[in-house]
């Protein structure tokens, strides 16, 4: 493939759009053709209680109740903290934990039987508001300059506070995910997910065997934007011990409604913002930022991470102090969503940028393309931008495209009726890659190329295709390095059994992590290729030679080696 930027339609095209792409959900047998049961979680009516008593009603032959008790493993499942129960403990701690699962072959049956399940509680207070919380999972502190200093000496000082809310993935595909017994003793799960060796993982713990005694598929999934980052893990948990007690395939699919109800969301946020300015310029930001992790840690630890290196924005100040908490509260487990955190930190930032503007009586555009960082500047961490900050010329193209800063002018003047109009611009970033040294000191990612005698070449990696498209762009990089016919190289759904870890679907890090570990693996194919015989090359993580060293327990250094950079005006007719 000679041409790696032509257009072309998507390898997985075809089959989605005429409804032959197989779900989790589309199953009639499995693959050897066991019939599969149908598993349903009970839920938690309290926010917080102790579960005194389970009372089921009388089963039919062939269902089962699976619960804490029944787990052969640990209850607990493998995400940061391991504080997320597989099923409940003692106690429930949010609306919608899992107590256990009601397995059988009839699913209306279970829905049936479900519903005639008697929970004994006893109601304990829950915490349900992020101001008052007072225990939390993770505490960060951090900064640069001299803030105090900058404060001092400042023409004039603003404070202001942001909240903002939930937000829901809302993937077309609900969550879903099922469990096989194999006949040689291990557990094979698949389902809608992002991260096969996050399931793997996982179910491993939960099982209480070694790596070796479970394997992952991800099957065709109907988008994820991080709602299928861990919550998969916990579902494949459960499905897991739910097939091992039962000795028969079991699958567990939520509505529609169950899943808007009890998955993660964008964590909530409260944001306290000081900021300094003189001489018409920022000299300073203090930033206070909680976010509401809700009942369980889950990914709050990275999630805030990104969080509050992103609360100065894009933007070069020189003074910078900023404290995180994610708090924890009786209320639904908050995990990943697009970005990361860091959209609730760019909010509060660009809102107080043009908070202070219109005090100073300036263009809030102009004030905060005055601000931009560019090439070479400190990033909030005290690392560098070490490549070119584009966003002056995205500011000009934004503007090109919508009469961005006449119209800002414009709008700006009294209106009156009931209608008026509006635009508003921001500008964010995004680091490519896990923070600090996560790529090489926990993912320490692992890609394949494998050769065929036919000359067709397999990708083997574990990111999976959510509907971004790496069934297609990652065999477009290999075919254009080894300059093949793209139709000769494939990608498949990862199956831990076959693929190396290559890291989790996460962090925009496939194209940029492992993208590149498969351009070198094309390269030293190519130099060693060998017509009619199978070869196999791999690659591992490398950090780059110009990173300034990470250190998380002070935030200190390059917390990642490049940025994405965006632009976006909104306006309001």
């Amino acid at each position: 493939m000679k041409d790696i930027c032509q257009s072309i339609k998507k390898k997985d095209h075809d089959p989605k759009i005429e409804g032959r792409s197989v779900y989790v959900d589309d199953y009639v047998t499995t693959a050897d053709g066991r019939a599969i049961l149908t598993g349903r979680l009970l839920h938690s009516k309290f926010a917080r209680a102790k579960v005194l008593s389970v009372k089921l009603p009388a089963l039919p032959e062939g269902y089962l109740w699976v619960d804490a008790s029944d787990i052969p493993g640990d209850n607990n499942v493998n995400i940061v903290l391991d504080d997320t129960p597989v099923f409940s403990r003692d106690t429930v701690e949010y609306i919608g934990e899992p107590i256990g699962m009601l397995v059988g072959a009839d699913k209306d049956e279970v829905e049936r039987l479900l519903s005639q399940i008697e929970v004994e509680y006893e109601e304990l207070e829950p915490v349900l508001d992020i101001r008052t919380a007072d225990e939390y999972f993770f505490n960060y502190e951090f900064g640069h300059g001299d803030v105090e200093k900058a404060f001092a000496e400042a023409d004039k000082v603003y404070e202001e506070e942001f909240l903002t809310g939930y937000q829901d993935q809302t993937y077309l595909e609900p969550q879903g995910m099922m469990a096989e017994p194999e006949e040689d003793g291990r557990m094979f799960v698949h389902g809608s997910l992002q991260c096969a060796y996050y399931v793997h993982g996982a179910v491993a713990r939960a099982m209480g065997t070694g790596p070796e005694g479970v394997h992952i598929l991800q099957d065709v999934t109907g988008g994820g934007f991080g709602g299928k980052e861990d919550f998969p893990s916990i579902i494949g948990c459960q499905v897991a011990v739910a097939a091992k007690k039962a000795n028969a395939p079991v699958r567990c699919v939520f509505d529609r409604r169950e899943d808007l109800e009890f998955t993660p969301k964008r964590h909530p946020s409260l944001c306290r913002y000081k900021v300094a300015v003189k001489d018409g310029r920022v000299t300073a930001v203090d930033a206070d930022v909680r976010f509401n992790a809700g009942a369980y840690s889950t990914l709050s630890a990275v999630v805030l991470q990104r969080g509050i290196i992103a609360a100065p924005g894009v933007y070069d100040i020189p003074n910078v102090h900023v404290t995180g908490k994610a708090v924890k509260t009786n209320t639904n487990p908050c995990g990943a969503y697009r970005g990361f955190g860091a959209p609730q930190t760019f909010f509060a930032m660009e809102m107080m940028m043009s908070h202070i503007a219109q005090d100073l009586g300036e263009d809030s555009i102009e004030f905060k393309a005055r601000h931009f960082a560019k090439q070479g500047d400190t990033t909030s961490t005290n690392g560098r931008y070490h490549f070119p900050v584009p966003l002056p010329a995205m500011l000009d193209e934004v503007d090109a495209l919508s009469d961005l800063r006449r119209k800002h002018k414009e709008y700006a003047q009294p209106q009156t009726g009931r209608y008026r109009k509006g635009i508003g611009f921001s500008a964010i970033f995004h680091g490519a890659g896990f923070t600090g040294s996560g790529e090489r000191d926990l993912i320490k990612a692992t890609a394949k190329l494998r050769k065929y005698a036919d000359g067709t070449v397999e990708v083997l990696a574990s990111n999976g295709d959510i509907g971004q498209g790496v069934r297609t762009t990652f065999p477009k990089i290999v075919a254009h390095e080894l300059n093949i016919p793209l139709e000769r190289v494939y990608y498949d759904h990862p199956d831990t059994a076959r693929v190396p870890d290559s890291g989790p679907t996460v962090a925009s890090r496939s194209m940029m992590i492992v993208g590149e570990l498969l351009r070198r693996a094309a390269i030293k194919l190519r130099d060693i290729w060998q017509e009619g015989v199978e070869q196999e090359v791999e690659e591992h993580y490398k950090e780059p030679d110009f990173m300034i060293p990470f250190y998380l327990d002070r935030f200190e250094g390059d917390a990642y080696p490049t940025y994405a950079w965006a632009t976006s005006a909104v306006e309001q007719l």
